[in-house]
């Protein structure tokens, strides 16, 4: 089961790291590289810091009436993400002058983050319930009894 509150604190914290490390990227760039790169990063950390937190908003933004409205919320929030990703990186190389290396490198700095948080989750969540990683979870049924495979 998912704990709602727990899952929304979890997604707008990952905004917060995403901004963060767009932060630390841009002072590293441009104590390296210089205004340009600092410029650059700031664009490729604030693309995947943006979507992160429209996916978030969309995903949480109103409290899900049931699972499969709930559901339909994260496919919204997830394709939008996509698409704000997309069109943002093509605005982003219209700009004439832009360092890519930077504002890509950024940009997966606020991928990693993602990726730590919902692996660090995982992780925790598997620990709390007493098992392996490899161990199979229990499922419920119906009834509310739960069955162990």
């Amino acid at each position: 089961m998912i704990d709602l509150p727990h899952a929304r604190r979890l997604a707008f914290g990952v905004v917060l790291g995403q901004a963060t490390v767009t932060l630390i990227a841009v002072l590293i760039a441009w104590v390296a590289k210089g205004r340009l790169s600092a410029y650059s990063a700031l664009l490729g950390g604030g693309i995947g810091t943006g979507a992160s937190l429209v996916m978030a908003l969309v995903a949480f933004g109103r409290g899900a009436v049931d699972a499969p409205r709930a559901l339909q919320s994260f496919y919204l929030g997830e394709a939008l993400k996509l698409f704000l990703v997309i069109g943002l990186f093509v605005a982003a190389f219209r700009i004439p002058k832009v360092a890519p290396l930077a504002m890509f490198a950024a940009f997966v700095a606020t991928f990693i983050v993602y990726w730590m948080a919902l692996a660090g989750t995982l992780w925790s969540g598997v620990r709390l319930r007493g098992r392996s990683p490899g161990q199979v979870p229990p499922t419920s049924v119906g009834t509310g009894h739960t069955v162990r495979d």
